[in-house]
């Protein structure tokens, strides 16, 4: 079993590729995403928050702000528009190969329904994993211990069976502190160096 990890290893989940639609000046920009949709903020999300009180809430604060913060979760797919080509066509070998394929996101609850959905479509890729686990679904997130057991359960196999791959070298070892195999994705080259030396068919 292989169990990725979502933005930032398969898909370049990153607010801008959504803002630039929406706010013509680069520096402008950025100073909305870092003083009014903050990290913090949506991070918020990720571990459990509601995004549409999170959304009515932040408005409220810049009330001439309402559209463009209403579109952070409105349209959060635009956000996931582009995904890492060389990762796709590894995770398209894996699957061809035998391996079972799991996500593993620290994400807001509204990715779980969009990877069942318009995600599919987006990229088609996303329909060869077996199933998924999204943090603010299930108000667990990593590097928690309970996350990656919650994926070993409702994905019916042991943590020894499994290797994990995220960008985030605190939730490859919170991973390991389960039992299952942690790659730190840095690359895609390294990557798939490291899959292979644990004889998955990368």
């Amino acid at each position: 079993m292989a169990v990725f990890d979502f933005g930032g290893v398969l898909i370049d989940w990153n607010p801008r590729h959504l803002y630039r639609k929406l706010i013509a000046d680069p520096g402008e920009m950025e100073r909305f995403l870092a003083e009014v949709t903050t990290s913090s903020w949506h991070q918020a999300q990720d571990h459990g928050g509601d995004p549409a009180e999170a959304t009515r809430t932040l408005q409220a604060l810049h009330p001439g702000k309402r559209e463009l913060i209403g579109a952070f979760y409105g349209r959060f797919g635009e956000m996931c528009d582009h995904a890492f080509p060389d990762m796709v066509a590894l995770v398209e070998r894996l699957h061809a190969g035998g391996t079972e394929l799991y996500l593993l996101s620290n994400a807001p609850n509204l990715l779980d329904a969009w990877l069942r959905g318009a995600g599919r479509k987006q990229h088609a890729f996303l329909a060869l994993f077996r199933d998924y686990v999204v943090s603010g679904l299930v108000r667990q997130s990593k590097p928690d211990r309970a996350i990656y057991e919650l994926a070993c359960r409702t994905g019916g196999f042991a943590p020894g069976d499994a290797v994990f791959i995220d960008d985030v070298m605190a939730n490859v070892e919170g991973a390991r502190t389960t039992g299952m195999l942690g790659v730190h994705h840095r690359s895609a080259d390294q990557t798939i160096r490291e899959l292979r030396a644990l004889g998955l068919p990368a």
